[in-house]
């Protein structure tokens, strides 16, 4: 009786992490950004102060940052990034759970991008 629940368990963790996709932002390059959209979630001072080249800003901390992504097709590839991998970790989750398929995290942010 408890086998069936332990399987049925670890299959679904299994599947909720699989949807969780991080690299290190060492090793994302303008090539990953052909066929993808590279948004930058800090903030506008943030993003005015340098950015990767191609990257949108789309703030986390807009009221309707969600809503920013309304036509954006859920299955398009899209990069996050911010400071050091925080924010951009919450903005992967939260577009997630909206049923956008394809979210990279880019682990370290712009600090670890820019050194």
């Amino acid at each position: 009786m408890k086998t069936p629940f332990l399987i049925t368990f670890l299959l679904f963790l299994n599947l909720s992490c699989s949807q969780s996709k991080t690299i290190d932002i060492t090793e994302f390059s303008q090539k990953d950004t052909k066929n993808a959209l590279l948004v930058d979630v800090r903030t506008p001072g943030e993003y005015n102060n340098g950015h990767i080249e191609n990257a949108i800003n789309i703030n986390w901390f807009d009221d309707n940052f969600a809503e920013q992504f309304n036509n954006i097709n859920k299955e398009k590839t899209i990069y996050l990034y911010c400071k050091v991998g925080g924010r951009s970790a919450k903005a992967q989750a939260k577009l997630s759970s909206l049923g956008y398929t394809n979210v990279i995290n880019l682990d370290g942010g712009y600090d670890a991008y820019s050194k």
